[in-house]
């Protein structure tokens, strides 16, 4: 049929008269001669004899694509017959360029006739056939192109995006484009204006596309789909149109430069490196958004409010999370939006999506680095990665230590019994109405709101009521570790609730580790005595603790209680006995006290000199 005919045309860029080898040696064309993807490329002569079967099937579960060639009718009826059969019982996946060579003899037909009545349908029954091709070693014709094929046909396979039976894209491909255009469409109207086609010309392929090339793209389009171009520009189906008008045509490398533009791999899955980036976060440090990150976050509020109305309404959000897998996990495992700030009509407003993305990030900072590559985070240099809009706080090692903790975002276990009030201590944190229905708190609970400082410095603060997994969560070390504060919560009016509060430190003495706050709820309903050995002021003051705060959640001063809870965590040594503060050093407390007593012996030397005269 004509191989190493092909092979040697090639090589020598001549046809060789003489006689050659039937089985030619592996020949290795270097990457430096226009190949695509700038890859190295192998062509192996093989036999079809019988007694070379072997080794002709170890190289075919060696190869990445075959090139099955031949000349004649009883040649093609074997490719239909043997050869493809064969490949599929060796389990070969690869994809097949169909060759007819010797297209220079008479008996051969038209290229027309070929494609019709013999490629066609070949390609119709086995969808490993990636192409089809014509050439002829005597006239050079097509040589250069067959190998150019068999190399896009591993570099820009045609079979994960078209389905050459269906004459559509597949729905990964399609799935992936999606996304390409919501990414293109800066202004979120549904089209790609003249502007955007351009940008997104500049960034797959280099350069701007021309104006007369623009207005060809358009009437290409508008001549199978009229109403998919319009003044304001090419909608979604017309842009899926025109990539599955470039598969058709045999142009798929274009899809494929688009595609691996946006990051995707082979398989149509966004690549791993480009979804998670390298991020360490050391110990006792934390992850947050970065200036550059709220940025983006905050135009991505802005852009898909469409009804301005400061909120994000479910069919806003739905749009919104188009080009990724839909809500976070952890976010569905939170019960959002209810973990965060939402309006009189129940959206998500903007102060509660920054805060739910700045506990995302402090929680996983993977999932939000994730979320960044879908949405569509461009660093501004083209090098970076989305870990841009990260960056990591500096370690918080010695909390008993005078100073201010560099943090912005702060994270409080809400502790307490049951009954204590917990969950409305939440809900008010979220300016939700008190409802006096009891609830109990089955899996854990959190709520999180920006609070801003004395001076005007704002923090985000993340509030968790631990439920049912309280004793799982205070024996982990690493959940203890993350925390920045405890909040011990009791219901004033209730007689037994505070000795849960004596018996959690009893029982995980390590609590003692943590800044805590003391917090006396429901100050509203009648205070009552605790049962118990001592009170729990007596129990704070013999601590060196401040006196538990009384506070309820239908009073407006409970958001001084959130104030107060930030703060600690900010300066975490007032959160501490005052005894084990100044125990590493007492020089004050007994210069203070000899201070007394010299002043008392003063005194007294005093009176006596007096009472003597």
């Amino acid at each position: 049929v004509g191989k190493s005919s092909l092979i040697t045309s090639l090589v020598k860029d001549v046809f060789v008269t003489a006689k050659i080898q039937s089985i030619l040696p592996p020949i290795t064309i270097p990457p430096s001669i226009g190949t695509p993807e700038n890859v190295t490329t192998t062509i192996v002569d093989t036999s079809a004899l019988p007694q070379e079967r072997a080794a002709l099937n170890k190289e075919i579960r060696k190869s990445n694509v075959i090139l099955l060639v031949y000349t004649d009718h009883y040649s093609y009826e074997r490719v239909g017959l043997f050869w493809m059969p064969h490949f599929r019982s060796l389990g070969v996946n690869v994809p097949v360029v169909l060759c007819k060579n010797k297209s220079d003899l008479a008996t051969n037909g038209n290229t027309v006739q070929v494609v019709e009545d013999e490629m066609l349908p070949v390609m119709a029954e086995f969808k490993e056939v990636d192409s089809c091709i014509r050439t002829s070693a005597r006239e050079h014709y097509n040589i250069n192109e067959v190998i150019s094929l068999c190399q896009k046909a591993v570099t820009h396979p045609i079979a994960p995006l078209f389905d050459s039976k269906e004459s559509t894209l597949k729905p990964a491909a399609v799935s992936a484009l999606k996304r390409v255009f919501y990414l293109c469409d800066k202004d979120q109207d549904g089209y790609l204006n003249d502007k955007e086609i351009h940008a997104f010309q500049t960034k797959c392929f280099g350069k701007p596309l021309g104006n007369d090339d623009l207005a060809n793209i358009k009437q290409t389009v508008a001549r199978f789909a009229p109403e998919t171009i319009s003044d304001n520009g090419m909608n979604e189906r017309g842009f899926l149109l025109l990539n599955e008008l470039f598969a058709e045509k045999g142009r798929h490398e274009t899809v494929w430069i688009i595609l691996r533009t946006f990051h995707y791999t082979d398989s149509l899955s966004l690549k791993d490196s480009f979804l998670h980036p390298k991020f360490d976060v050391p110990p006792h440090s934390s992850a947050e958004l970065s200036p550059s990150g709220y940025r983006f976050f905050v135009d991505l509020f802005l852009l898909f409010d469409k009804d301005n109305d400061g909120g994000l309404n479910p069919l806003e959000l739905t749009a919104l999370f188009a080009p990724t897998p839909g809500l976070p996990p952890s976010w569905l495992d939170s019960s959002f939006p209810s973990s965060t700030v939402r309006n009189e009509a129940n959206h998500i407003t903007l102060q509660g999506w920054l805060a739910q993305w700045s506990m995302t990030t402090f929680t996983y900072p993977s999932t939000t680095l994730a979320y960044l590559a879908y949405l569509g985070f461009e660093p501004l240099d083209p090098r970076s990665t989305t870990t841009t809009a990260l960056q990591i706080t500096k370690a918080r090692k010695r909390r008993k230590r005078p100073g201010r903790v560099e943090r912005n975002v702060l994270h409080a276990y809400v502790l307490g019994g049951p009954g204590a009030g917990k969950s409305a201590l939440l809900d008010s944190f979220l300016a939700r109405h008190f409802s006096p229905t009891y609830h109990p708190t089955i899996k854990p609970r959190t709520a999180v709101n920006s609070v801003e400082l004395l001076g005007g410095k704002q923090c985000y603060l993340i509030l968790e009521e631990l439920g049912e997994l309280e004793p799982a969560i205070l024996e982990n070390k690493a959940k203890i570790d993350a925390c920045d504060i405890l909040v011990y919560t009791y219901d004033s009016s209730d007689p037994d609730s505070f000795s849960h509060i004596s018996s959690l430190r009893t029982k995980y003495p390590y609590l003692d580790d943590l800044p805590a706050l003391y917090v006396a709820l429901k100050a509203d309903t009648d205070k009552t005595t605790q049962r118990g050995e001592v009170q729990p002021e007596e129990y704070t003051s013999a601590l060196g603790m401040s006196k538990p705060l009384h506070v309820s959640v239908r009073w407006e001063s409970i958001q001084e209680l959130f104030v107060r809870i930030a703060e600690v965590a900010v300066w975490p040594s007032t959160g501490f006995p005052k005894s084990e503060e100044e125990g590493g050093d007492r020089t004050n407390l007994y210069i203070a006290l000899g201070a007394v007593v010299c002043a008392g012996a003063a005194f007294v030397a005093i009176w006596r000199r007096v009472g003597k005269d």
